[in-house]
């Protein structure tokens, strides 16, 4: 019986376990074409961009960076004739979609920069998502910076 007892207990162990594993597991989302725009001395904001796939859903609900006093996700739209930016306090990430954060949409704001962003340089970004079962996790990136998107022809405006 003392077997019985310590194998129920063990059982019930390891299944408690794991589940506090799955809960300290980062949301796991798929980073691709990632990179912050460039700036001139003098300037204090500015935007980066990247596209989000959460495997099982999620939400991106906060950005931060030490080169940046305030950092938010901002959606850009058109309102009449005029183009708007504003803070979001979320945002979406549909199971398996990709979400694009790209100039002119949704996007990273880093505001009140500490010193210009260099091209050629990087710049470390944290991630704050939040799964569906409300657990939050952080992913960090270090961003290439650059004037224009990676494989983007420089220069060329549409």
């Amino acid at each position: 019986m003392k077997s019985s007892t310590f194998s129920k207990a063990a059982l019930a162990l390891s299944v408690a376990w794991a589940c506090v594993a799955a809960l300290a597991q980062p949301a796991q989302v798929k980073v691709e074409g990632a990179w912050a725009r460039a700036t001139v001395q003098g300037q204090k904001g500015t935007g980066a961009f990247m596209s989000l796939t959460a495997k099982d859903g999620a939400q991106l609900v906060g950005v931060s960076s030490p080169v940046a006093g305030v950092a938010e996700v901002h959606e850009m739209k058109m309102e009449g004739d005029v183009m708007k930016m504003r803070a979001v306090p979320s945002l979406a990430l549909p199971a398996g979609k990709k979400v694009e954060l790209k100039p002119g949409g949704y996007h990273l704001m880093l505001m009140d920069l500490k010193a210009p962003l260099a091209k050629d340089s990087t710049v470390p970004v944290t991630l704050l998502f939040k799964d569906a079962k409300g657990a939050e996790s952080k992913l960090e990136l270090k961003l290439p910076v650059a004037t224009a998107a990676p494989g983007s022809a420089a220069g060329h405006k549409h």
